[in-house]
């Protein structure tokens, strides 16, 4: 026993010991926890280099990790047991944090570069003025499709999706208000209905879809449709637009019933030990030539209306991903649907799955 206190000690004085050590090398490197950035965003959609620009330029340490929903994002912060400093939800979570009071209101007079924003962007209903949120990324849901496969077939709308021809040809995205919306929108409803008649029909209607659904899947869907496994997908307008890249035979569509218009935006959460550091990084990514860098490398489309000038013009005049003003303005936006509203979404997406079985 006494050989074993002995070696505990030996142990935690060693820990001590690395512990110090590694607290001054960061010291010796600027990394204290007064300049230290925790950013808390998606997988993969910055561009590391410009994390590592603004290392440099400011001598700031980013912390970088990442989350794969709004609703893992906000559950971690709720429980505060990380300070994040900045955070990039999406705009009906940005509604709900704010709501919930877990948001820091903006200085816009450290944030010079928010001019370059397109004006399209600015003072949306789930951020008034953008007290708490500024743009980073926008785009649409629709259908990527594969014509070459489809014998030529071309696909305009929602509705098109029930065609029997299409059998075993469909992937679905693994999300409750993507997939009702679709349900919805095939219905000339709003993404957003609540009303319950409406929601049954919808649901009935995406039954009726079932056979010619191959697969509900996540991000496994880039390679399925890449490697023509299927045909259609309902995807995400940067999602759609990575594997174009890869695959000429596959096209891109906004159904003309209608569907979502989507915006990430940059928040600086309650949980902030370092808000200034949050403000700069923030400007950052709003300059012009960042935002055009960052957006190249992510493939989906800038809020940022300065930053166009410094991107091929093929990209920035493809209205399939950066549409004109008329049809964003037949776009909706998703709204915060409230706790019970949104559980029925997930009760009645989990129903249509369980029927394919």
């Amino acid at each position: 026993m006494k050989r074993l206190v002995q070696m505990f000690l030996i142990i935690s004085l060693v820990s001590t010991l690395l512990l110090y050590a590694i607290s001054r090398l960061n010291s010796s490197q600027g990394f204290t926890s007064n300049n230290t950035l925790t950013i808390y965003n998606w997988g993969d959609y910055i561009d590391t280099d410009l994390i590592d620009r603004f290392e440099e330029e400011t001598g700031i340490k980013v912390i970088y990790e990442t989350f794969d929903s709004n609703e893992a994002m906000m559950t971690k912060i709720e429980q505060g047991g990380t300070t994040y400093d900045i955070a990039i939800p999406s705009e009906y979570m940005i509604d709900k944090m704010r709501q919930e009071d877990l948001l820091v209101p903006l200085d816009h007079s450290k944030l010079p570069n928010l001019k370059n924003i397109d004006e399209r962007f600015i003072n949306l209903p789930f951020d008034p003025e953008n007290k708490y949120s500024v743009p980073y990324f926008w785009g649409t849901v629709g259908i990527v499709y594969n014509s070459k496969m489809l014998g030529g077939k071309e696909i305009t709308a929602w509705a098109d999706l029930w065609d029997k021809d299409l059998k075993n040809e469909i992937l679905l995205t693994d999300g409750a208000r993507e997939v009702m919306g679709m349900g919805l929108n095939s219905l000339n409803y709003s993404l957003n209905d609540i009303d319950e008649e409406h929601l049954q029909e919808a649901k009935s209607k995406l039954d009726a879809l079932t056979p010619n659904i191959k697969a509900i899947v996540g991000d496994e869907s880039r390679m399925l449709l890449e490697t023509q496994e299927a045909a259609i997908g309902l995807v995400w307008s940067g999602v759609a637009s990575e594997i174009m890249a890869e695959n000429e035979d596959l096209e891109y569509v906004v159904p003309k019933e209608g569907s979502n218009l989507w915006f990430d935006n940059m928040v600086i959460p309650k949980t902030t030990k370092n808000a200034d550091a949050a403000h700069q990084f923030i400007n950052f990514m709003l300059d012009p030539k960042v935002a055009a860098q960052n957006a190249e490398y992510v493939s989906y489309s800038t809020p940022n209306k300065e930053a166009l000038k410094y991107m091929p013009e093929e990209v920035v005049k493809d209205e399939r991903f950066y549409p004109s003003p008329e049809l964003t303005e037949k776009l909706e936006v998703y709204e915060n649907l409230g706790k019970k509203n949104l559980a029925h979404y997930n009760e009645l997406f989990l129903e249509f799955k369980m029927h394919r079985k």
